[in-house]
């Protein structure tokens, strides 16, 4: 979605509020340790992405609380912002840490082939052939 001011504002907005809803007004023990990472909203601010973070094993039960208190959720962010409409929540898991962590166990566990020295076409270079 492309980003100016006023939406960059809007979505900071939503987030804050949406982020005091689920951590003070919201009592499902479901939703403890879940983290708020981004809001989009529509430019007519009919619809509200939210990205929510938790640990992987945890997916499924977390995106079936907030199915649960969506209708309350949708209720008190309504309140909250005092906009002409109520924008419709849709909650996505945000997967991007399980990814980047992912990427860090793979970088640290390096193929000891990479360690090997190559010629200039990525062929490994045979030491006898450098003594002759």
């Amino acid at each position: 979605m492309k980003q100016n001011h006023n939406s960059r504002r809007i979505n900071e907005q939503a987030r804050e509020k949406l982020a005091n809803i689920l951590l003070f007004e919201i009592a499902d023990p479901d939703l403890m340790l879940v983290t708020l990472t981004g809001v989009e909203v529509s430019i007519d601010k009919s619809v509200l992405r939210a990205y929510i973070s938790c640990e992987s094993d945890r997916y499924e039960s977390v995106s079936a609380a907030l199915e649960r208190a969506k209708g309350r959720i949708r209720s008190l962010l309504g309140h909250a912002l005092g906009w002409r409409v109520t924008p419709e929540i849709i909650f996505q898991i945000d997967t991007s840490t399980d990814e980047a962590e992912r990427i860090a166990r793979a970088l640290q566990n390096v193929p000891p082939t990479l360690g090997v020295e190559k010629d200039e076409e990525g062929y490994p270079v045979d030491s006898a052939e450098e003594g002759e």
